[in-house]
């Protein structure tokens, strides 16, 4: 069972996402509606939602100024913009969802049940919020910091810190700067595709490398890397990750 309150200022995104969810999604069990973000922030303290959809882009009280004003949040948002945001990529990487505008049903339903799959992991929602509001600060994606879902929970990682990523079946674990390791329950190709690939490069199927934390490249295909590890540079590879590397070394 699951309470949802969508929040845009455009009531037709409204109608189509309340359609969406009547027809594909069962476990969505109650469905209210607001206008606007002063309509979503008095009924986001009056009907103490399980799940937000939440416009980004609103005049008078925009979504993010709107969970600013709301000091202890219980329940999770799904952002939802027209176009690839400017913040796509900082929700990302404090491990919110975001759907885009026209909503596409699959997409919608996928979020839905990422929402379901996580929320018992999901950490505490003020700190993943700090977070989100820290990396949209920065325009550079080295300065961001990084949510990723453990069997912990949510732990955070300042991209600087990570040295260098490896797949293990569908998790990636991650090794830091500091000695650490912090097994992620996504697959490998997943930080990718979400990681800077001017800084972060897969070498190998199953290592992807911080350029930051490269010491040197022998001719024999191997990186050293900061934490005195060495990472093997797959054959096919290895002009692309000489070409890259070619202003360092």
């Amino acid at each position: 069972m699951i309470r949802v309150l969508i929040i845009d200022d455009e009531m037709s995104t409204i109608r189509v996402l309340r359609i969406l969810m009547e027809r594909f999604i069962p476990e969505i069990t109650e469905i209210h509606l607001a206008l606007g973000g002063v309509e979503g922030l008095d009924k986001v303290r009056l009907l103490k939602p399980d799940l937000v959809f939440l416009d980004i882009e609103m005049p008078e009280l925009d979504g993010f100024e709107l969970l600013r004003q709301i000091p202890k949040p219980d329940f999770e948002v799904i952002f939802v913009t027209a176009y690839s945001h400017y913040a796509i990529q900082a929700i990302r990487f404090s491990a919110f969802d975001y759907i885009l505008k026209p909503v596409d049903t699959n997409e919608l339903r996928n979020a839905v049940l990422r929402y379901i799959d996580q929320k018992k992991q999901s950490g505490d929602f003020g700190q993943r919020y700090g977070h989100l509001m820290q990396n949209l600060r920065h325009n550079d994606l080295r300065q961001y910091t990084l949510s990723i879902h453990t069997l912990e929970g949510i732990q955070f990682l300042p991209v600087a810190e990570i040295v260098r990523c490896e797949a293990d079946g569908n998790y990636t674990c991650f090794y830091l700067n500091n000695k650490k390791k912090m097994l992620a329950s996504r697959p490998l190709g997943d930080f990718e595709a979400l990681l800077d690939p001017a800084q972060f490069r897969r070498v190998h199927k199953s290592y992807l490398v911080n350029r930051s934390h490269i010491i040197s490249f022998s001719n024999q295909g191997q990186l050293h890397m900061s934490d005195a590890s060495i990472v093997e540079v797959s054959r096919r590879k290895m002009a692309e990750v000489k070409e890259w590397l070619a202003e360092k070394f």
